[in-house]
């Protein structure tokens, strides 16, 4: 039986609120056992381009990123966002130490083919190096991956968190046993995004094409799912979907996703 690791992806308003991130470390901290913590941070990275007067453009939720706009958020996501994430779990004595994709080359991609949309420097993973991380690991220590690839060339490249997240379970799922949780504000995934009581408790892969084909889930939530379900056809665990309170009482609330 493989040690377990617990690879938490934290977004949204949650890693962009200065309360809400601190408790939310606090939490991530007290997880027993390994852990990856992956983060996101869209919203300062707009906040920072604004002060710069950079316009930020998005298509369908992603980011077009150009020469610039890369500049921000290497900044952003690789300095200061990983950074104060990292500061804050040594203020819990917790080892923790901030990478992107590039450092140790952990996580290489390819620039995303120009299709009917030029997203400019977003990378498409192609594959993940675990050797090394799997001893920082196994040595206590926890990796906080910023959302930044690389292709092997020199060149950085803006990467969705949720797909850095999956398809580092995914390559850690033969080394051990990966539960993946992607937190945010939300309590789940929810059959009306208006009402968080309507939190779908368990979702099987029928009933996401099914809500996905009705429009009950639709936006960001689609990627986020996508990526959750590819994890899981290539040997993750267990894949939830919760805010702080789930994350918090050992992921007894919040959406579980199966194949079945």
């Amino acid at each position: 039986m493989h040690d377990r690791l617990t690879i938490v992806k934290v977004g949204g308003k949650v890693v962009e609120e200065p309360d809400s991130l601190k408790a939310f470390i606090k939490d991530f901290a007290s997880i027993a056992g390994q852990k990856i913590l992956v983060h996101g941070g869209g919203r300062s990275a707009t906040a920072i381009a604004q002060q710069l007067g950079l316009e930020t453009k998005m298509v369908e939720g992603r980011r077009i990123t150009d020469q610039n706009m890369l500049d921000v958020v290497v900044m952003v996501y690789g300095g200061l966002v990983n950074k104060n994430i990292v500061a804050q779990l040594q203020a819990l004595n917790k080892q923790a130490v901030g990478l992107t994709g590039a450092d140790l080359d952990l996580v290489r991609a390819v620039k995303r083919p120009v299709k009917d949309i030029d997203y400019g420097y977003a990378g498409d993973v192609t594959g993940v190096n675990t050797e090394q991380i799997e001893d920082l690991i196994k040595n206590g220590v926890i990796p906080v991956v910023a959302p930044l690839t690389h292709d092997g060339k020199g060149q950085m490249l803006n990467t969705n968190a949720d797909t850095m997240a999956a398809e580092l379970a995914k390559a850690f799922a033969s080394v051990f046993r990966v539960s993946l949780v992607y937190c945010f504000e939300k309590k789940g995934v929810l059959s009306n995004p208006a009402d968080d009581d309507s939190l779908i408790a368990n979702l099987s892969y029928e009933m996401f094409d099914e809500y996905k084909e009705s429009g009950v889930i639709n936006d960001g939530m689609v990627p986020k799912l996508d990526n959750g379900f590819a994890a899981l056809k290539r040997g993750v665990s267990e894949v939830f979907i919760t805010n702080i309170k789930g994350l918090s009482s050992g992921l007894s609330s919040g959406t579980l996703l199966s194949l079945d």
